[in-house]
Formats: structure tokens, C-alpha cells, sequence
């Protein structure tokens, strides 16, 4: 006569209350401005402003319109906006080609797309920095170097875009 009411406690599809097991994402919209501090467990899309330190267990979006000048840490990155500080990302970073990164960069892998501008030093999470003492990169066959402006880095797309025809 009466059923098992165990399915209560768990989320419905289409409910408004997130079940424990669902992917979170926070987000900053455009126009908001946030100074200091963050720490996000789970993603954070970010389509305003950060000056500060953000660290993220997961993905860091910057959005189009948002910008961050400051100190990332996190797991995964997506630019799409505006980046100035220091970068450290221990899995993927991706820069797309609305992308303006400026910076001391590290990360596990780097795709970097056609039309990004890119500027600072890039090194691969867990090489060990050549520097000569100043936080320079020192120069040797094994520092690499990163493109300093932003037409060296159109030429280089330019390139890269030829030998994509080419083969």
C-alpha cells in the first residue's frame, strides 16, 4: 500500500537545487569589478574584473570581456580575454585568438590559436627555470625564449597559417 519513499532525497531532473553530484560554475559578469582574494573548488568564469589572486581546484574561463591582473593558479585555463600577471596552470592552458596574455606563464600542455597576442616568458610546469638571478631568463639553447611583441607574433601566425596551406 505504501511505497519506498528513498528516491526523495535525491535531486529530480529539472529541479532548481543542484544535487551534490552536479558541475558548479561561478561567475563574475561583466561590468563587476573584485579586488583581492579568491579561491573557487569548483570552475569560475570570469567576464568582469579581477585585480587580485585567484586559485582554483578546477578551470579558470576568462571570458571576451574579462580581465584578470594578478596571480592565477588553477588546474585547467581558457582565455579569451585579457590576462596580465603571473600564470600558473598545472594542466591545460588554452589561449584563443581574442586572447591578450602578458606575463610569467607556466603550464602542463599549451595550445595558443592563431591571432592570440602573447608576451612574457612561457615554460613548461616543472622545467626548471634558467634565469640569471633577476627572474630573467638567462640566455642558452635551453631557455626558451617567448615573442616579445605583438608584430613577431603576427609574423609568426602569418606562418604558421602558410605551412597549414602548404600541407
Amino acid at each position: 500500500m505504501f511505497g519506498s519513499n528513498k528516491s526523495k532525497d535525491t535531486a529530480k531532473a529539472g529541479s532548481i537545487i543542484p544535487s551534490a553530484s552536479s558541475h558548479s560554475l561561478n561567475s563574475l559578469v561583466q561590468g563587476t569589478v573584485l579586488e583581492g582574494k579568491v579561491k573557487a573548488t569548483t570552475d569560475i568564469r570570469i567576464d568582469g574584473t579581477i585585480k587580485g589572486d585567484l586559485v582554483c581546484a578546477s578551470k579558470v574561463i576568462i571570458g571576451p570581456t574579462g580581465v584578470i591582473e594578478g596571480t592565477v593558479k588553477c588546474q585547467n585555463a581558457v582565455i579569451e580575454g585579457s590576462f596580465n600577471g603571473i600564470l600558473v596552470v598545472a594542466e591545460l592552458l588554452n589561449i584563443r585568438e581574442t586572447a591578450k596574455v602578458v606575463g610569467e606563464v607556466s603550464y602542463g600542455k599549451l595550445i595558443v590559436q592563431s591571432g592570440a597576442v602573447i608576451s612574457g616568458s612561457y615554460k613548461v610546469a616543472g622545467e626548471t627555470a634558467h634565469t640569471n638571478g633577476n627572474g630573467a631568463f638567462k640566455s642558452s639553447t635551453e631557455a626558451k625564449k617567448a615573442v616579445a611583441t605583438e608584430s613577431e607574433s603576427k609574423a609568426i601566425s602569418g606562418k604558421a597559417g602558410e605551412f597549414a596551406k602548404a600541407n
